[in-house]
This record gives C-alpha cells, structure tokens and sequence, in this order.
C-alpha cells in the first residue's frame, strides 16, 4: 500500500469535460443560439470573422453543424424540388387545356399571387426558411388551381359570345370579348371567395397555436394566408385582364 501523493501529483486544474473524436480526429464542439436572424445570414457573418480573425493552428480547422448543416442539405433538395414542381404544374396545365395560350396565362399570373405570402411573411418578421420556401409550394399549386377555373369561367363565357355570333353569320369582336370576360368573372366572385374563407378558415387557427411544433407549422401557413388574400385579386382582375390581352391580340390577327 502507497499513498497516492508518492505516485503522482493531485490537483484541480481547467480542463474539457470529455474527450470528442470525430472522424478520428480530436473534435471541440462551441454551441450558439441564434434568435432574431436568420441561420443562414448568421453563419455567413460568424464564417467571415472566423476567417478573418481566427489564425488557426496546423492541423485545425472549424466545420459549421446542427441546424444550418441541415439547412443546407434542405436547400439542396429545393434546388431540384422547386422546379420539378413548377415544371409539373405547367404539364398537368398544358394537359387540361390542350392550348399553350392559356397555359402561358396561368404560369405569368401565379407568381402575383406570391406578393400576399411575401408582405405577411415581412410583417410578421419571420425569416427565410424552409418551412417558409415549403409554404410557398403549397400556395403556387392552390394560385395555379383558382387560376384555371377562372379561365375555365371565361372560355365558357368566351364560347358562347361566339356561338351567337356565328348564328348570325358574324366574326367576334372585342367589344364581344370584353363582355365575355366581365360575365365570366362575375360568375368566378362566389366560388372564388368560398375557397378563399375555407382555406383561411384552415389556416388561421394554426397562426393562433402556441403547443408543441407550431413554430414549424406557422412559417408553412403564413405565407399561404398572405397568398389567398392576393390570389383573390389575381383570380378577379389579373387574370382576366392577361386573357384580355391575349385574346385580343388573337382576334385582332384573325381579323386582319
């Protein structure tokens, strides 16, 4: 039996809590909470003044983790997400009208409908994100849905013009044209306002929850409230004043 203080010398001293290994390298993890800014913004300054004021030595080096890590991959998907989505709504467009004319009506007038979700997302000082980004997906599908029974509406109302127009023997006219439209979209107020109060009758209480996963769930709705309310503008004015222009351009060249 020996006493310890003959072997080695005992004391206190300032130390990490535990050992880290990653990738068989010696690893220190430094955690940050970020509030009022986004992830992205923040690792790009703290990444910049780490660059520029840390002097690593041979053999260091630092990696950006946690939530920006998946941030990151999120984004990677979204590159290809995005636009495979786009891409399907101009098909399953150009499949139920069988004209690119209309087809070119609804994919110009969708992004107004993104002025909406964008104004709310700023009032409510959210930041970009990717529930935000998933949010507006969901409201470029429901902006392009109401834009095609707003042109179903017209074609309709532009249809009939016609027909009577060709009972009499006639060709149609602008003035026959602009009818067209008002009566078609005076058709399109009720149901374009139905869906609108039954999506936001949807939405809304999830912008009032305050438990368990609504601050995910909150970035996903606002931007699809504030879109309904500037797709209901999109649908009732916007819309048929591009299909005025374009048919009327048509028109005009038929009857020159």
């Amino acid at each position: 039996m020996l006493p310890l203080g003959q072997l080695a010398k005992v004391k206190l001293v300032k130390g990490p809590p535990n050992i880290r290994t990653e990738n068989a390298l010696l690893a220190a993890y430094i955690y940050v909470d970020i509030r009022d800014r986004d992830i992205g913004g923040y690792v790009a300054d703290a990444q910049k003044a780490v660059r520029d004021r840390v002097k690593f030595p041979p053999g260091y080096f630092a990696t950006w983790s946690g939530q920006f890590e998946y941030m990151e991959r999120a984004k990677e998907k979204l590159r290809v997400v995005v636009p495979f989505t786009i891409l399907i709504i101009l098909v399953l467009l150009y499949l139920n009208f069988r004209r690119i004319s209309e087809t070119l009506i609804v994919m110009l007038s969708v992004p107004f409908s993104l002025v909406g979700g964008i104004w709310l997302i700023y009032l409510l000082g959210y930041n970009v994100s990717v529930a935000v980004a998933v949010g507006f997906i969901a409201l470029l599908g429901v902006a392009a849905e109401t834009g095609v029974v707003m042109l179903i509406y017209l074609d309709h109302a532009l249809n009939a013009a016609k027909a009577r127009r060709e009972e009499r023997g006639m060709g149609l006219t602008l003035s026959d044209l602009h009818g067209a439209i008002m009566e078609g979209a005076v058709e399109r107020v009720r149901p374009k306002m139905m869906t609108v109060v039954a999506i936001m009758a949807g939405l809304l209480p999830i912008m009032w929850s305050s438990g368990t996963g609504s601050e995910v769930m909150r970035p996903i709705a606002a931007p699809m409230i504030g879109g309904m309310i500037s797709s209901t503008v999109l649908t009732l004015i916007v819309i048929p004043v591009i299909y005025a222009v374009v048919k009327g351009y048509m028109i005009q060249r038929e009857t020159a």
